[in-house]
């Protein structure tokens, strides 16, 4: 009888510092985008944070969180503002669909955000009334690089790229043999909440800044992530793209949790 009790303190104990360890914390905006991976956690706990729902739970042993920040950079941005005060997580994951801005890319190729950008802020030139827009003239606007009026300081006329973080974006890479609905590639994730489909607004984008595909979330949770120094990486599966005709698949959105939940597999290994 005693060694069975010694045995449970010894497992409750061993219990308590698992939940202790910091988690992964994996984001995607809508329900299809997060169910499928929250369906695959051991021991998976849905509760709420603010006005988000999370699930709780753990993958091969290490805890993990994945939470719905329903759509947009205000969503996103709160969400995980909030989830880093909750759960302290070690790591951030974004993960969902995107629309592709690389005519190379096809439907189900991933794109890791080797870097993220925001779509979202610009300064248009002056026009008099009657001449109308042209968003090819527009300029770039860095938030972040200005406590003054971004507008008016040259030095905020840029766009600002946000990183990955290496040991997640390693990860990443040695998950990639995994995925075989498509490739897996490294590039440059837009964000904003302004759904594009002008050839040429998107070749701009394509061409002057790199991107790859195009969403509503990476770069507003890319924002808080850097600011609160916590390593962070995105993830997008082209569920179109428009430059080459590829048209819409929702099934992509559970493809690519299944390829996260590799991607956090293959982190954890590297933090033991």
């Amino acid at each position: 009888m005693r060694l069975r009790i010694l045995l449970f303190i010894a497992a409750l104990l061993a219990g308590c510092a698992r939940d202790q360890r910091r988690p992964v914390l994996v984001e995607g905006a809508m329900p299809s985008e997060v169910e499928t991976l929250a369906g695959r956690l051991d021991g998976a706990a849905m509760e709420t944070a603010g006005g988000w729902t999370c699930w709780r739970g753990s993958t091969d042993g290490y805890p993990v969180v994945v939470c719905k920040t329903g759509k947009g950079a205000a969503n996103t941005a709160a969400a995980t503002a909030v989830a880093i005060e909750r759960y302290h997580p070690i790591a951030i994951i974004n993960e969902g669909t995107a629309g592709g801005h690389d005519p190379q890319l096809h439907v189900y190729d991933i794109v890791l955000g080797q870097y993220s950008v925001n779509l979202g802020a610009f300064k248009t030139p002056f026009r008099e009334r009657g001449r109308g827009s042209n968003s090819l003239d527009w300029m770039p606007m860095d938030l972040l690089a200005s406590e003054g009026s971004a507008g008016q300081d040259p030095n905020a006329l840029t766009m600002r790229r946000f990183p990955a973080d290496p040991e997640l974006l390693t990860a990443a890479r040695a998950a990639a043999h995994t995925y075989s609905k498509g490739r897996v590639v490294e590039g440059v994730i837009g964000s904003s909440e302004v759904w594009n489909s002008e050839q040429d607004r998107i070749a701009r984008f394509h061409e002057q800044y790199g991107t790859s595909a195009e969403e509503m979330e990476t770069a507003s949770a890319a924002q808080i992530a850097t600011q609160t120094h916590v390593p962070f990486l995105g993830i997008r599966v082209l569920s179109n793209n428009i430059t080459n005709g590829s048209t819409y698949d929702g099934n992509t959105a559970a493809a690519c949790q299944d390829f996260v939940y590799e991607v956090v597999r293959a982190y954890v290994a590297r933090l033991r």
